[in-house]
């Protein structure tokens, strides 16, 4: 008669299965490795909300204002301009996912100055040539989310969406699996579109 004991996985001394070591995705993501894995384990933090600032006006806090005063590839800042700066997407929605920021800690479209507002523009435009020339979109989806209720994750410091499209990125996976598929490292991604910003 079988107990069960001698089936592979048993635990020491006849215990039971042991129980199978798990893998933290977090120690994983991003990591390029010969396995073919789909980590997308960032989705997770920005779900809930584990990199929002606790108070949204707080400078000190804006990740936005934070990202300003790192070094480029530590913040994955694509480019600096005067009054505004690029730089990657944490939670892309496609891969080259970039974000046009105004140095200043001002929450509306409204109440930028004349010299963020054109620079802002300009960065956009920038932005859309440099992922053309290194990625090869087939469009581009370019917004802006003015408060959290219109799906602003950080409604305080106004940040321009430029988002890459290709035919056939809006597949399956968002809509079954609530995931999104980015074949490119975030830091290989900042490199080339840094290295092509004229």
């Amino acid at each position: 008669m079988s107990t069960g004991q001698e089936h592979a996985g048993a635990g020491a001394e006849g215990t039971g299965p042991a129980a199978p070591a798990l893998e933290d995705a977090r120690d994983f993501a991003g990591i390029p490795d010969d396995t073919e894995r789909l980590w997308t384990p960032h989705r997770m933090a920005y779900i809930g909300g584990e990199n929002k600032p606790k108070d949204p006006h707080d400078g000190q806090q804006c990740p936005f204002c934070v990202a300003s005063g790192k070094q480029d590839e530590e913040a994955l800042i694509v480019h600096r301009g005067e009054s505004a700066y690029v730089i990657l997407n944490l939670y892309p929605y496609n891969a080259g996912h970039l974000l046009i920021c105004p140095y200043r800690h001002v929450s509306d479209y409204t109440d930028l100055d004349r010299e963020e507002l054109l620079e802002v523009a300009e960065l956009s435009r920038t932005a859309m040539q440099v992922i053309r020339e290194v990625s090869r979109p087939a469009g581009f989806n370019l917004g802006m989310n003015q408060g959290e209720i219109a799906g602003a994750g950080i409604a305080a410091h106004l940040h321009q969406h430029v988002v890459p499209r290709w035919q056939g990125d809006a597949n399956f996976l968002p809509i079954i699996g609530r995931t999104k598929a980015v074949p490119i490292l975030l830091a290989d991604t900042r490199a080339l579109y840094a290295d092509a910003w004229p």
